[in-house]
Formats: C-alpha cells, sequence, structure tokens
C-alpha cells in the first residue's frame, strides 16, 4: 500500500505562483512513477504532469508545458509540482497519484493505483 497525502492548493490571482507538494509513505519511493492530475467542475480528470521512477523524467500535458515543472526528492519521498503563470483555467483539485514501475501510458489515470485526497488550486481572473 501507498498512502500519499497532497497540501499547497490555494487562491492566488491570475498570473501568480502556487507549489503543491505530494508526502508518499509505505511504499519504496524510488519505485513510484508520480503523477499529478486534475479535475475541473463537471470535466473528466486530465493529466498534467509525471515523473518517472528512474532517471527524473518528466512529462507534461501541452496546456502546463513550460509553465508547470514536476520534481521529486526521493530522500524526503515527496513529489512536487511548481505552478507558474497561473491561469483561471488551471482551476481544479489537483490529485498525486502512484504507480510502481510505470514506464508507459503514464498520461492515463487508471494506470496508477494509488491516490490523494486531492487539493484546491482557485485561479481568480
Amino acid at each position: 500500500q501507498v498512502q500519499l497525502v497532497e497540501s499547497g492548493g490555494g487562491l492566488v490571482q491570475a498570473g501568480g505562483s502556487l507549489r503543491l507538494s505530494c508526502a508518499a509513505s509505505g511504499r519504496t519511493f524510488s519505485t513510484l512513477t508520480m503523477g499529478w492530475f486534475r479535475q475541473a467542475p463537471g470535466k473528466e480528470r486530465e493529466f498534467v504532469a509525471a515523473i518517472l521512477w528512474y532517471g527524473n523524467i518528466a512529462y507534461y500535458a501541452d496546456s502546463v508545458k513550460g509553465r508547470f515543472t514536476i520534481s521529486r526528492d526521493n530522500a524526503k519521498n515527496t513529489v512536487s509540482l511548481q505552478m507558474d503563470s497561473l491561469k483561471p483555467e488551471d482551476t481544479a483539485v489537483y490529485y498525486c497519484a502512484a504507480a510502481m514501475y510505470l514506464t508507459a501510458d503514464y498520461r492515463v489515470s487508471r494506470q496508477y493505483r494509488y491516490w490523494g485526497q486531492g487539493t484546491q488550486v482557485t485561479v481568480s481572473s
């Protein structure tokens, strides 16, 4: 089992920044591919970013590329999402997710077995 706890959400004006963090416990963190997904009201959950369990290889949705940065700290069992130049359309509940040894289909939510409870991000115009 893996437990995930997100933190860092909140309210920010357009153009501002937020940093989300996700603390993992229960499994060797270095074996986990970590992902961030988001879900806005009335919309399906969508992929935001992922960082593979090896090599610090990161992937991003086109909508956040160049504005968001995912990173991991295997010593602290945490993954972070630095969000800059935020837009109102980034408003959503953001979820941290984990999957052991995932190297493909990392954009697909059903590939992730473990999920956090979510943290709200609201960007005002």
